[in-house]
This record gives C-alpha cells, structure tokens and sequence, in this order.
C-alpha cells in the first residue's frame, strides 16, 4: 500500500511544533552544481531498500532540477560536523496551492537521532511561510517509522493505493 498523508499548513493545525536539531547538526539548502554527489549517496543509503528512489543517479537529479517546480532552497541538506546525513525534498507545482514533502532521507548511521522528526516541522513550516493551505507526502504503509514521524507531525491518511504482486 502506498499511503497519500496529508495535513492542513494553516488556522488551528498550523505547522508541526519546532524542533531542535540533534548536536552538531546544520541544516541548510542545496547548491545546485555543488550537492549533487553528495546528495545521490546518501539518497541511495537511505533508501537501499526502495527500488526507485535508492537508485536515482546525477542524470535524474539533473532531470528534476529542470523541472518548473524545482527550486534550489525546497531541497534542504542537513550535515552533522561538515557531512551530508539527511535531506528533506519539497515540490511546489506552480500555481499550487499544496505542498508535498516529496522525499525525506536519513542516513541509516543517523537515524533515530530526531532528525526526521526535526526535518519535517522545518518542511512544514518552509511550506507555510510559502503561503501554502496543506501539505501532502507520500509512504509506503509498511515504513513504520515514517509513518509515525509524519503522524506525529500532524499528518493524516488522505489516500490509499493498492498494487497487488
């Protein structure tokens, strides 16, 4: 199952409360032209196990920083003492009026520290500041721990697809 979650970025349920990020960790955006290998190896430890989004080359990401809704501030980077452990991708279609985290990443020797717990209220609040109503994402149901960490954040189940094997 592949879950759509989702959540509204304005009145009451306004974004997820701020975090701290763990120590010696500085979040900043991608520069396009400089991040891009760095990124690409981290992606892929992130998501050894994921058949698409582990395997993403320069070639893909040169593909989607052509896209219109590409920008290079939407991709943040974080970095424990000087090396890439997490990104926290965002997609804005122009004209849109949702938000969708489109892939968050942890590097397994990192997780658990709060990072993505920490990353995602830096999304949602990205995303509010950008005047957006909701923000969407999507999970596999079976990732357990994302899953929580976005229904912590306030995220609900929105949509469910099914695929059968």
């Amino acid at each position: 199952e592949l879950w759509q979650m989702s959540r509204p970025l304005t009145g009451s349920a306004g974004p997820a409360t701020p975090t701290v990020a763990p120590p010696g960790v500085v979040v900043r955006p991608f520069v396009v032209g400089q991040d891009e290998q760095a990124w690409l190896e981290v992606n892929a430890r992130a998501f050894a196990d994921h058949p698409e989004q582990g395997r993403l080359t320069l070639r893909d990401v040169e593909a989607r920083q052509a896209e219109p809704w590409f920008r290079a501030e939407d991709l943040l980077l974080a970095e424990q003492d000087g090396r890439l452990v997490a990104s926290a991708w965002m997609k804005v279609e122009p004209g849109a009026e949702d938000g969708e985290l489109y892939a968050l990443g942890v590097d397994p020797a990192a997780q658990g520290s709060g990072l993505g717990r920490h990353l995602t209220a830096l999304v949602l609040a990205h995303l509010r500041d950008r005047g957006l109503a909701r923000a969407t994402l999507y999970v596999e149901a079976g990732n357990a721990a994302a899953v929580s960490t976005y229904t912590r954040a306030g995220f609900e189940r929105s949509r469910v697809d099914v695929q059968y094997g």
